[in-house]
């Protein structure tokens, strides 16, 4: 109680109390405080910028920049403090040997020489053999489940190389690059430790310091996304065997948001490459000799330049008849009609393509140049999807309708067109009535080169979130095969036609089915086989061998809708030095080639 007591007392409020007086002393006091607290502050910052001035930059942790000098006290000697988190040296590959496998698209193709470029300025060297491989990088494809499935598979084979690697030679380390890498990312690096590096398709100028942190034991990941990443200052080491056709990406990501793709949210936003790096990089695979370039981008038709200001302006963005985009319509910028047009004119001798476009970014401009460019190739891919107004609907694309329209204007602005197209059987809600109008859709066109695949769900669509995968793996596989079925059979037909004519093919190298025979396309896409034999070149009938590369004159015989058959008949055929300049001369044979339409 004495306690008790003691406390209340404690908090007892004297009775004579002046408030006023009390206000002003407390006033001046904490004034007074203020003031002391406001100096002391003001030299704390001071203390803090100096210590901030003369301490480590952002720089010295991630480049080995040279930290601050300090004299010494006795001989006064300066010296620097070099440690640093990563240093330029560090990431340098000491001459260890790469191993590259690509899977997918021709997008992954480029990505490989983007990624093999950046490498190799740091001393990596490239293998083709594996086994003497210190890093194995898969550039992987995440568009249906089944490419997934296969890199799973491959990374336990993968693993099991490295475990029985023997432990004197350098650990092999595993990285996994493009769209799996951002779409599984948590799942690759916990799962059984696969793997060693994961890289996306905005983070390829990274890989040197992955690899180094994957060195010192650690697991490495980048898979961020790029607003603006083209990789416009990289120019690819190009790796293609026979060193006669290249790929050039001229834009990334995709902005149309199709509710089955998984492409948006692997790739990214679309961004353009200006277009000044893609002519200096297609002038440069002129002058090695190249003879064809595919320029790629995931919507490459969508191509829109606004890298300089003189190319801003506020035209909007012309689109095929009828269409409309599910994004804001975009302004200014070169189209890509300026680019097709600007890059047709560097070597008259080289065929230009271009992949994947999509049937809105058509406008007649652009098919007015294909036809008006002899080396521009008269072949048009246009991924239909499917027949049936109600699944595009689901699909968030346009009606059967308007896609019918923009081939019939394909067909009627460039003459001789070859059209392919891609096509998705067992689509979330599909009907056996949406499944037959998609194969008269085939049978109305009569297209000469078709994807065609059974659907696959991917985790983040729009299908993924808002539709149902009602349609039994089986009756997918049963619409697909029929889908085929008619295609084949409407390719023959639509062979049948060019037999007796004269194509323009060039050489990509020997036959996969004989080496008695070469193979090469035309310009429209289309595989010719035929013999493999000298030919007469000039007016001095000099006979030389065909090469990869080489244009010639292929008198068809036969054709069909499947790979090619033997014992049929070859008539004529012409070589040419250059294209399309003609200066050959003709030579008769009696051998036999095969004529057949590649299906994929």
């Amino acid at each position: 109680m004495e306690h008790l007591r003691t406390v209340r007392a404690f908090f007892c409020v004297p009775k004579l109390w002046t408030p006023l007086r009390c206000t002003r002393h407390c006033s001046n006091l904490a004034t007074n405080n203020n003031s002391v607290i406001s100096t002391e502050r003001k030299a704390t910052l001071e203390k803090f910028k100096i210590q901030i001035s003369s301490g480590p930059r952002f720089q010295d942790f991630i480049r080995g920049a040279s930290a601050h000098q300090t004299s010494a006290a006795e001989d006064g000697e300066m010296f620097s403090d070099k440690s640093s988190y990563l240093s330029e040296t560090s990431e340098m590959g000491s001459s260890r040997k790469v191993y590259f496998e690509t899977y997918g698209c021709q997008m992954n193709v480029n990505d490989t020489e983007i990624a093999w470029s950046i490498l190799q300025k740091k001393g990596y060297q490239r293998t083709g053999n594996l086994k003497e491989a210190d890093v194995v990088l898969l550039v992987t494809c995440s568009i249906r489940e089944k490419a997934e499935q296969t890199i799973w598979n491959r990374l336990q084979q993968l693993t099991a190389m490295k475990k029985k690697r023997l432990r004197t030679r350098i650990p092999m380390k595993i990285g996994i690059l493009g769209c799996m890498a951002e779409r599984l990312k948590a799942e690759l690096l916990e799962r059984e430790k696969l793997v060693d590096v994961l890289a996306g398709p905005d983070a390829y100028r990274d890989l040197p310091r992955l690899l180094m942190v994957a060195d010192g034991g650690q697991q490495a990941s980048n898979v961020l996304l790029s607003l603006e990443e083209t990789y416009a200052d990289v120019m690819p080491v190009h790796h293609s065997p026979q060193g006669y056709s290249a790929f050039v990406s001229i834009m990334r990501g995709c902005d149309n948001m199709c509710s089955y793709c998984i492409v948006p949210f692997t790739r990214g936003r679309e961004r353009s490459r200006p277009l000044s790096s893609i002519l200096e990089e297609v002038q440069m695979l002129s002058d090695q000799g190249v003879k064809e370039v595919t320029l790629l981008g995931q919507n490459v038709n969508s191509y829109r330049d606004t890298s300089e200001e003189q190319f801003s302006g506020s035209d909007q963005t012309q689109l095929s008849r009828g269409f409309k985009t599910v994004y804001k319509t975009k302004q200014g910028g070169l189209r890509f009609s300026d680019l097709l047009d600007r890059v047709s004119l560097i070597d008259p001798d080289m065929r230009i393509r271009f992949t994947s476009p999509h049937p809105k970014d058509f406008p007649d401009q652009v098919l007015h140049l294909i036809a008006e460019r002899r080396n521009i190739c008269k072949q048009i891919h246009l991924p239909a999807q499917s027949g049936s107004n109600e699944v595009l609907k689901a699909m968030r694309r346009k009606t059967g309708s308007l896609c019918s329209e923009c081939v019939f204007n394909s067909v009627w602005c460039v003459l001789g067109v070859s059209l392919s197209s891609d096509f998705i059987s067992g689509f979330c809600g599909e009907t056996e009535d949406d499944h037959q109008e998609t194969l008269s859709l085939i049978r109305a066109v009569g297209y000469n080169i078709g994807f065609l695949f059974a659907y696959s769900m991917r985790k983040k669509t729009h299908a993924f979130h808002r539709l149902q995968d009602d349609v039994p793996a089986e009756v997918k596989q049963r619409r697909l095969a029929e889908c085929i079925s008619v295609f084949r059979e409407e390719a023959t037909r639509v062979n049948a036609a060019l037999v007796g004519s004269t194509q323009l093919v060039l050489v990509e190298g020997e036959s996969k089915r004989s080496a008695n025979d070469l193979c090469g396309r035309t310009d429209g896409n289309m595989k010719v086989i035929f013999p493999k034999e000298d030919v007469a070149v000039g007016s001095g009938f000099n006979d030389e061998p065909v090469h990869a590369g080489d244009y010639v004159l292929v008198k068809v015989g036969s054709g069909s809708g499947r790979n090619p058959t033997k014992n049929t008949d070859l008539i004529n055929k012409y070589r040419y030095l250059t294209y399309p300049h003609i200066h050959g001369s003709l030579q008769t044979t009696s051998s036999s080639h095969g004529f057949f339409l590649n299906k994929s």
